[in-house]
C-alpha cells in the first residue's frame, strides 16, 4: 500500500500521496494565511525522500516548533533544516508577525511508535524537569492564554508584554524582570530561541516561549483559572 500522510488545520484536511509534495505557506498547497506578509509565501514543506517522509523548512527567516502528539520531544527547525516525520502525529507550531499558528501531520504508516509506559506521566501532566515559580507560571498563562482557550489547530496572537501585564495587574517593571527569568531559566535547559541580543526581537522571544510552553505541557488550559484568581487578588489588596 502507498504511504500517505496528511494535515489537519482548523479542522481542514489535505493529504499528500507516495512521491508527491506539499507546500505550507501564505501561497502554497495549505495556506494558512494569505493576508499576513510576514510569513513566508511557501514557509515548509512535506516531501518524500525515498520510502520516509521529511518536513523542510524552505524559508528565510522563520523558524518552526516540532514536537511529537504526547509533548514528550520537541525540535527547532531553522531555516534550511529538515526532519524525518517518523511519529504517527506531529504537532508544528510557527509564528509570522503576531500571529501564531499551528498544525498536526499524520502519518499513514509511522516509522515509529511510542509505547506508553506504566510511569509516564499522563496527558496533562508538565513534560520535563523544568519548576517555574507561582509568579513565572502566570507570566507564561498571560501571555498563552489565547493559545490554549482556542480548541484544535488553527491561529492565534500572543498578547504584547503591556497587554500580558495589564492582565495580570503587574508593573512592566515587574513583568519584564519575570520574564528575563524565565526565559533564561529555559535557556539555561537548553531551549532555543528566548536569548535577546542584536537583531532579536522582544516580540519573537514572547511568541517562542509560547511556543515551548503549549507544546511541552508547560502550562496546560486546565491552568487558566490561575490568571482569574490573580486578578482577584490584586483587586482585593487594592481595595
Amino acid at each position: 500500500m502507498a504511504s500517505t500522510i496528511s494535515v489537519e488545520f482548523c479542522g481542514e484536511w489535505y493529504r499528500a500521496e507516495e512521491g508527491e509534495e506539499l507546500t505550507i505557506g501564505r501561497e502554497a498547497d495549505l495556506t494558512v494565511d494569505e493576508d499576513n506578509p510576514f510569513l513566508h509565501r511557501r514557509f515548509l514543506t512535506i516531501v518524500q525522500v525515498e520510502s520516509m517522509w521529511w518536513l523542510a523548512n524552505i524559508g528565510s527567516r522563520l523558524s518552526a516548533t516540532i514536537t511529537d502528539g504526547s509533548g514528550s520531544m520537541q525540535a527547532w527547525l531553522a531555516p534550511g533544516a529538515r526532519i524525518p516525520l517518523v511519529f504517527d502525529e506531529t504537532k508544528v507550531v510557527f509564528t509570522a508577525g503576531p500571529t501564531t499558528y499551528d498544525f498536526s501531520v499524520h502519518a499513514e504508516s509511522p516509522e515509529f511508535a511510542r509505547t506508553a509506559g506504566p510511569d509516564d506521566p499522563a496527558g496533562e501532566t508538565t513534560v520535563g524537569s523544568v519548576q517555574l515559580t507561582p509568579s513565572q507560571k502566570l507570566l507564561v498563562l498571560a501571555l498563552a492564554e489565547g493559545m490554549l482557550t482556542r480548541e484544535g489547530s488553527g491561529m492565534s496572537s500572543v498578547p504584547t508584554s503591556a497587554q500580558a501585564s495589564q492582565r495580570l495587574g503587574w508593573q512592566m517593571t515587574k513583568f519584564n524582570r519575570k520574564l528575563d527569568n524565565v526565559c533564561d531559566k529555559l535557556d539555561r535547559l537548553g531551549v532555543r530561541g528566548l536569548r535577546g541580543g542584536p537583531g532579536k526581537l522582544a516580540s519573537n522571544r514572547r511568541a517562542r516561549l509560547v511556543e515551548h510552553a503549549v507544546f511541552s505541557r508547560l502550562v496546560t488550559s486546565e491552568d487558566l483559572p490561575l490568571l482569574d484568581q490573580a486578578q482577584e487578588e490584586v483587586g482585593q489588596e487594592e481595595d
